[in-house]
C-alpha cells in the first residue's frame, strides 16, 4: 500500500479538535489500561495496523501484560479481563460494528452496570474517537513505523 496524503500537513487546523479530544480522553479519569484495551480492540476490528502498533507499544510501556494484548481478539473466552473491562470491550464491539449490532440493549445494560453515566459518555467518546483515528490511518494508508515487507523464504521455528 502506498501512503496517501498527510492530514496533519494538509489540514492542520481541522485535525486540532480531534487531537484535543484525544488529550481530553487521556485525562478523563478512565483507567489508562482500559483506554489502551478499548483502542486496541477497536483497531483490531477495523484492521488498523498503524493504530495496533502504536497502542500496543504504548500499553506495554505503561505496564500492560503482553498476554492480555495477545488474547484481546478472543476476550469473550478469556478470564484475563475484569467485569468492567469486559463490559467496555462489549460496548466497543457494539459501537465499532454499529451497522451490524445497532448497539444492543444487552451491551448497554452491561456497560451502565459497571460505569457511571459520566463514565459511559467518556467511554463512548473514546470508542468514537479511536474509530475516527482508525478511519484516518486506514483511509490515508498510514504505515506503522516498523513497516517493511516480510522476508521471503522464512521458515517457522
Amino acid at each position: 500500500m502506498s501512503k496517501r496524503l498527510n492530514p496533519y500537513v494538509t489540514a492542520p487546523d481541522t485535525m486540532k479538535p480531534l487531537i484535543a479530544l484525544e488529550a481530553s480522553i487521556k485525562e478523563s479519569g478512565l483507567e489508562h489500561s482500559l483506554i489502551h484495551l478499548v483502542k486496541m480492540r477497536a483497531s483490531q476490528i477495523n484492521g488498523c495496523a498503524y493504530c495496533l502498533h502504536m497502542h500496543s507499544s504504548d500499553a506495554i510501556k505503561e505496564g500492560e501484560s503482553p498476554a492480555r494484548l495477545f488474547l484481546l481478539d478472543a476476550w469473550h473466552e478469556s478470564a484475563l479481563y475484569t467485569p468492567r473491562e469486559r463490559a467496555a470491550l462489549a460496548w466497543t464491539d457494539a459501537l465499532t460494528l454499529v451497522s451490524q449490532s445497532h448497539a444492543p440493549d444487552e451491551a448497554y445494560d452491561e456497560v451502565v452496570s459497571h460505569f457511571s453515566p459520566e463514565e459511559t459518555v467518556k467511554l463512548t467518546l473514546l470508542i468514537g474517537t479511536i474509530n475516527t483515528w482508525n478511519r484516518i490511518a486506514i483511509g490515508f494508508r498510514t504505515s506503522h513505523p516498523n513497516d517493511r515487507p516480510a522476508k521471503t523464504g522464512a521458515t517457522a521455528a
